[in-house]
C-alpha cells in the first residue's frame, strides 16, 4: 500500500466541472468542500471580471492562501476536497509543498464545451473571454504522481467513481471510507 493521500484537488480550465465534481466527491467521503475561487482576492476577482488573465504573480498569494486553508482544514480532522484550476505544474507543485501527498483530479475537456458551459452559468466573475487564456496557460499533468485525468464530459457520479475506483485500485480505501 503506498502512502495515504492527504486531500484531493478537482483541477482544470474555467468551466470543466470543478465545483459539481468536487461535491460529489465531498459528499461521497465525508470531506469538506474547499472552493478554491472563494479565496482569490478582491483584486483578482476584479481583473478576471473585467477579462483580464490572472498571472502567475496575481496567483501567488491565492496559492499560498490555499495551501493555508489545505493545513487548517487538515489539522481540523478534515479531509479537504479543493477545486483549484491549479493550471501550471508550478501551482501543482506549490499546493503539493504546502500539503504532501496531494491527489490531484484533472478534468479534461475542449475549448469549445468550456465556453459552452462558462456561457450557461449565470453569475460568475470569470467571463467566456478567458477562456482561451485558460487553454493557453494549462500545463496538463499527465504523468505527474497521484494525478487521474478524466473526461470532463461524462456525468457526475460517473466521475466520483472513477476516483473512488482509481484510488482503491491504488490502496487507499476509496471515497466513502475516508472521512
Amino acid at each position: 500500500m503506498n502512502s495515504p493521500l492527504s486531500a484531493i484537488v478537482v483541477m482544470g480550465v474555467a468551466g470543466c466541472g470543478k465545483s459539481c465534481i468536487g461535491a460529489a466527491i465531498a459528499a461521497r467521503s465525508g470531506g469538506r468542500l474547499i472552493e478554491g475561487d472563494a479565496f482569490h482576492s478582491a483584486e483578482n476577482i476584479r481583473k478576471m471580471s473585467a477579462g483580464i488573465p490572472l498571472d502567475d504573480s496575481d496567483r501567488a498569494g491565492w496559492l499560498v492562501r490555499l495551501g493555508q486553508e489545505l493545513q487548517a482544514t487538515t489539522k481540523a480532522g478534515e479531509r479537504p476536497i479543493l477545486t483549484c484550476s491549479a493550471l501550471k505544474r508550478r501551482y501543482r507543485d506549490s499546493l503539493r509543498d504546502a500539503m504532501p501527498g496531494l491527489v490531484f483530479v484533472f478534468l479534461e475537456l475542449s475549448p469549445a464545451e468550456a465556453e459552452k458551459r462558462v456561457l450557461a452559468r449565470p453569475g460568475h466573475f470569470m467571463p467566456a473571454s478567458l477562456i482561451d487564456s485558460q487553454f493557453a496557460a494549462l500545463e496538463p499533468p499527465h504523468g505527474e504522481p497521484l494525478t487521474i485525468a478524466l473526461d470532463a464530459t461524462q456525468p457526475i457520479e460517473a466521475l466520483a467513481e472513477a476516483v473512488d475506483s482509481w484510488l482503491k485500485g491504488r490502496g487507499e480505501p476509496g471515497l466513502a471510507q475516508t472521512a
